[in-house]
């Protein structure tokens, strides 16, 4: 969906104070219908006191929101083309899957033979099928999650707000439910949003996300913007694992700049960002799956030398911490292609190795 197209939930200038404490502090957003939206960020950070007043059981301070030409304000929750999936899912335990999934219909202008097709086919799609009759606590968390959707979709709603939706799930169960979710939303066309604090969950939701911090957006982009072009040290700090160093601008170029880091003990070529001077003091950024390691020297553009002083086995990576001579260190990943006792590892603890990034590995951040 491209950047012109028009907007179909557009977020303008949302504050919101409770008493003396604000919130949300100008947000604007403009968000495409069929996206799966991410809100990310910490506890505090203002993501769900957003989707709070999308839903509508608050009202903004000051600033509005427009649902597909429709001005939300002084609307009312229930009739609102919006649906709020909880983290608690707030099943009835009384009532069976099938019960729960139509009780939203209740009150719809429909047939009993069109509620209960509209039913059948919302538990087709969340293949709970075989399950209509079982009451939630005969199901497990994955079940129980697909069953709040199903209620949610079963409305046809234009926008379908999530908060924390796989939070009370396990690790393996979330990554699979992951995928159940995308594949769902791309068959419905229905706009999510979705409020999480899990960076990797958002990561592999969302089509866009918004990082949001003390009740501000921070930064907007799609996964691959906001993790390889972040537009602050916080940004590039929140998502994924990165190691930070000040250093300073020595020759500012339009595709690469060359900066010195005395962390590195030396000038380090790195991607050239906007507005940059000679002498400017900025942070250099790099991810630890950007650097190689290795005990001869790599043919790479920033090649340094260090020595192992910490090594952790995942199974499929290893991290190593590497003591530069500055007497810094710097994470690195590196990848288990090959069975323990195949092959040797990159290095071991204590061994004296080489470090190596090519430039657009290395970030540069002003902020």
């Amino acid at each position: 969906m491209g950047e012109d197209a028009p907007s179909f939930l557009q977020i303008t200038n949302v504050s919101k104070r409770f008493n003396t404490f604000e919130a949300l502090r100008g947000v604007n957003l403009s968000i495409q219908k069929g996206e799966i939206f991410s809100l990310l960020g910490g506890s505090g950070c203002g993501k769900t006191t957003l989707l709070r007043i999308l839903a509508g059981f608050e009202a903004p301070t000051t600033g509005g929101v427009v649902l597909d030409g429709q001005d939300l304000a002084g609307i009312a929750p229930w009739d609102r083309p919006i649906h709020m999936m909880f983290q608690s899912y707030a099943l009835f335990p009384h009532m069976t899957v099938e019960q729960n999934v139509g009780y939203g219909l209740k009150h719809e202008n429909k047939s009993e033979a069109e509620r209960k097709d509209r039913v059948r086919a919302m538990l087709e799609l969340v293949q709970l099928t075989p399950f209509v009759g079982r009451k939630p606590h005969q199901i497990s968390g994955g079940q129980r999650q697909r069953v709040a959707l199903a209620r949610a979709l079963a409305r046809e709603p234009k926008l379908l707000l999530l908060d924390e939706p796989l939070g009370a799930l396990d690790k393996k169960l979330r990554e699979q439910t992951q995928f159940e979710l995308m594949n769902i939303q791309a068959r419905t066309g229905i706009t999510f949003i979705v409020v999480t604090h899990d960076q990797e969950e958002a990561m592999t939701l969302s089509d866009r996300i918004a990082v949001m911090d003390k009740g501000e957006i921070k930064q907007v982009g799609t996964p691959t913007e906001i993790y390889e072009f972040p537009k602050s040290k916080f940004i590039a700090s929140f998502i994924g694992s990165i190691t930070t160093f000040p250093a300073r601008v020595l020759s500012p170029g339009q595709d690469e700049t060359t900066v010195e880091a005395e962390a590195f003990g030396g000038n380090i070529t790195a991607r050239s960002i906007e507005g940059l001077r000679k002498g400017q003091e900025l942070t250099l950024a790099l991810r630890p799956e950007k650097i190689v390691i290795a005990k001869t020297k790599p043919k790479t553009a920033n090649v340094f030398a260090g020595e192992v002083k910490d090594l952790a086995y995942f199974g499929k990576d290893s991290l190593y911490r590497i003591q530069l001579a500055s007497g810094q260190l710097l994470a690195v990943h590196a990848v288990n292609s090959q069975r323990a006792g195949e092959a040797e590892r990159a290095a071991n603890w204590g061994e004296k190795v080489w470090i190596g990034f090519e430039p657009p590995s290395a970030i540069l951040l002003t902020e």
